[in-house]
């Protein structure tokens, strides 16, 4: 059993370095996938990544005649996150989606949450669901609008157990 300073420390590292940890599970995520793709002998996916998140995912990833625009999120094992937002301009891409990727304290990918529709069909319609809120204040302590983004709650996440699960969400049908 570690430490409880070890376990403070890699909580705090996980918060103060979050962008950092989500760049790498990113990564693994990739890696993975295209691992896992090639075993099942698919070799034809494209991977793009956003320079910056302007039109609201991550990662694009192609197949055949699917193109899917990926936004991940991350949470560690046994968080507490309960929602995660949303830019509206996922919408607008033809087969949009969410991927909330559960991992382990040593950033292995553990599960994840899905969020959208079949191949080729875009995201659901979030632009009911609440506006987001800047996370940081102004000056004097107000959360300003995100008009442009929405919270998702966690409960419209479908869990989904294994990477070859997630794999066929995002595709379809693969070998």
């Amino acid at each position: 059993m570690q430490p409880l300073d070890d376990l403070t420390e890699q909580a705090s590292a996980h918060y103060i370095h979050s962008t950092l940890r989500e760049r790498i599970v990113e990564h693994v995520f990739v890696g993975e996938a295209l691992r896992r793709l090639w075993q099942r002998g698919v070799t034809g996916v494209e991977v793009l990544r956003s320079e910056f998140d302007a039109g609201g995912y991550d990662l694009v990833m192609s197949y055949k005649a699917i193109t899917r625009h990926i936004q991940f999120t991350t949470v560690t094992l046994g968080g507490r996150a309960p929602r995660v937002t949303a830019s509206l301009k996922l919408m607008e891409k033809p087969s949009g989606c969410i991927i909330w990727i559960v991992v382990s304290p040593d950033l292995d990918l553990v599960s994840y949450l899905w969020f959208g529709n079949a191949p080729d069909v875009p995201l659901p319609d979030i632009s009911g669901f609440p506006v987001a809120r800047h996370a940081k204040g102004t000056s004097t302590g107000k959360k300003n609008e995100r008009p442009m983004h929405r919270v998702i709650a966690k409960g419209k996440f479908e869990k989904i157990a294994s990477l070859d699960l997630v794999l066929g969400k995002l595709f379809g049908p693969l070998p």
